[in-house]
């Protein structure tokens, strides 16, 4: 294992943090929110680039 420097942060590291404080202060509501927001919108560019096939 390679020695932690003092103030370094992997990406995974910030990913995580960043994450938890997300969940601290907004909630399980925020989550389902946004999935959602993401399924509509993926759903979405789907139902387009299949029209552009048929053209």
């Amino acid at each position: 294992m390679t020695e932690k420097k003092k103030g370094k942060m992997t990406v995974e590291e910030a990913g995580r943090m960043g994450g938890e404080k997300t969940s601290e202060t907004h909630g399980e509501e925020f989550y389902s929110e946004i999935g959602r927001k993401g399924g509509q919108k993926v759903k979405k560019l789907i139902e387009e680039g299949k029209e552009h096939e048929t053209e």
